[in-house]
């Protein structure tokens, strides 16, 4: 089984992703990567932003791979004008130094049932294999998912 790209965004933003709300990541890196990845939400969520976005923060599903969306471009922000005026699509509360580059996101999809995970910075890898899974479902879910949108998009 191939490596998946995986990518840590904090909570609230993760869910936010996942539910196809939120369709631009801020980092402070760039990256030349394009394509599907999976979103995996740490442990710790940032209670200020779900207070800020009215978010209830005992809803969110966290040490787990939640979802996955694909990356499609990279927007560079050069002024403060383009950044805020972006404000509704990437939710951030700071100013640019919070991130100079937009992930731009689509097709963004929530799992069903999260799989748990250990997230570490930037983009890696996960094995699917390697993926400790008490639940069957998790993995049976992600393969009839993988299958069905390949044969979907070749079809």
């Amino acid at each position: 089984m191939p490596i998946v790209k995986c990518l840590s965004v904090s909570q609230p933003f993760a869910d936010l992703i996942v539910k196809g709300k939120k369709t631009v990541e801020l980092r402070k890196w760039n990256t030349k990567f394009r394509g599907e990845f999976l979103i995996h939400s740490p442990m710790k969520i940032k209670s200020q932003d779900c207070m800020r976005l009215g978010i209830n923060e005992t809803n969110l599903r966290t040490g787990a791979v939640i979802g996955k969306a694909v990356i499609y471009d990279v927007k560079t922000y050069k002024t403060k004008k383009e950044w805020h005026d972006d404000k509704k699509h990437h939710f951030a509360s700071g100013d640019p130094s919070d991130g100079k580059y937009g992930f731009l996101l689509k097709n963004a999809k929530e799992f069903r049932i999260p799989i748990p995970c250990k997230g570490k910075r930037g983009f890696f890898g996960i094995r699917l294999e390697d993926i400790t899974v008490k639940d069957k479902d998790i993995t049976s879910e992600l393969f009839d998912e993988e299958y069905r949108t390949r044969w979907i998009n070749h079809h």
